[in-house]
C-alpha cells in the first residue's frame, strides 16, 4: 500500500477545510470538518 502526505487546513475564503495531496497537482477536496475533507479526497 502506497502512502501519501495529506495537508488539511482551514480556508477562510472557502469557509471549509481543505485536504490537499502535494504529490498530485490539483488533488484536493473540501468539507465542513477535517474528517469530511479527508473522506471526500480521491486519489488519481
Amino acid at each position: 500500500m502506497t502512502k501519501y502526505e495529506v495537508i488539511i487546513y482551514w480556508s477562510k475564503e472557502d469557509d471549509a477545510y481543505i485536504a490537499e495531496v502535494p504529490q498530485f497537482a490539483g488533488c484536493a477536496a473540501h468539507g465542513d470538518s477535517h474528517e469530511e475533507a479527508l473522506a471526500t479526497l480521491r486519489m488519481p
